[in-house]
């Protein structure tokens, strides 16, 4: 069975998956899709065990990891594996399936592709809305009806970011590297996206829907049949806001996230991905029709909160990328 560990700022899933959590722009909400943001450091991972009862007693049932992010901040997902051993991955935002929109299951079933296959797929920015595209990660606080969890379920009792694992089943893939590895995305080409800079309501917070940015899901090209689900670790990853972090943990949160507007002022890159053959699964309708904290804003009656006007890239701003001491963790009760 894999064990689940912390190395840095990374969850380690067994030898080889990575999944590391990514500071970065959010995106302008203006109807336009936009390239993918950088990565702008990773957010910082504490075990909620080691925070002892400073941590609410919800999270101490729960067990996995803490994170900080501010209210209306960004992030994406970096996944880290090699080509030869590949898995299979779930994403959950408050118990509510990030690729499908369903309420969370642990069951991969053939002809229902809610999961991701690394490293097919490099990373994810949000849920999946439409035909070539995501609608952001954007952290929302619980309790104001602002979250994926809030508008799917009608209720805000989770929150953070739930990840399941699956293994391939043995004999599917090699034990050990072959003598020439090839990777399908290299390590140099996720940590491009990485360029990089320096930069409440209560303790839980979840997630919401932000800008549009182009972003396929990718098809598994294994199939369903291929992952092994009995062997799989799980994780509950609980968003602090960057009150409670300090509180929970005795740190100072992150700086506050750099803007838009004022990254692409100083010239700085955006990336878009070359995999035109690499296909895109179909949108649900449930995550099509998930509104965005700016539309929840206006429907509430609420001033702008945020500046959501269009940011202006010069074409030679935009990247193309590509052609097609370890510390066990808890993953605790859900």
């Amino acid at each position: 069975m894999m064990r689940v560990t912390i190395d840095g700022d990374t969850v380690r899933f067994g030898s080889r998956l990575g999944v590391t959590f990514m500071r970065t722009l959010r995106i302008p909400d203006d109807g336009k899709q936009y390239p993918l943001p950088p990565g702008l450091g990773s957010f910082p991972l504490r075990r909620v065990r080691d925070c002892g009862s400073r941590a609410p007693v919800a999270w101490r049932e729960r067990g996995g990891l803490i994170l900080p992010m501010y209210q209306r901040e960004a992030m994406w997902l970096m996944f880290n594996a090699p080509h030869w051993r590949p898995c299979a991955v779930k994403i959950g935002i408050g118990k509510i399936n990030a690729i499908s929109g369903e309420p969370w299951d642990e069951r991969i079933e053939p002809g229902r592709q809610d999961y991701i296959v690394c490293p097919t797929q490099p990373w994810l920015d949000g849920i999946k809305a439409g035909e070539g595209f995501i609608r952001q990660f954007v952290a929302m606080p619980l309790g104001m009806g602002y979250t994926v969890e809030g508008q799917v379920s009608g209720k805000e009792e989770f929150g953070g970011v739930q990840i399941v694992v699956y293994a391939p089943k043995p004999g599917r893939f090699p034990a050990r590297p072959p003598q020439r590895a090839r990777w399908m995305f290299t390590d140099d080409l996720c940590m491009s996206k990485c360029c990089v800079c320096d930069v409440g309501v209560g303790y839980d917070m979840g997630l919401g829907a932000g800008g549009c940015m182009r972003q396929s899901i990718y098809p598994d090209p294994y199939g369903a049949d291929t992952w092994d689900q009995s062997n799989t670790r799980r994780l509950f990853v609980h968003i602090a806001n960057s009150l409670a972090w300090r509180e929970i943990t005795g740190e100072e949160p992150p700086t506050t996230p750099v803007s838009a507007r004022s990254y692409s002022a100083s010239g700085l890159p955006w990336f878009d991905l070359y995999d035109e053959q690499a296909g895109d699964i179909v949108a649900t309708p449930v995550l099509a029709g998930v509104k965005s904290v700016k539309q929840l804003d206006a429907d509430k009656g609420f001033a702008p909160q945020q500046d959501d006007a269009p940011v202006a890239l010069d074409p030679d701003q935009v990247v193309v990328l590509g052609a097609p001491d370890a510390v066990e963790v808890s993953d605790g009760v859900w």
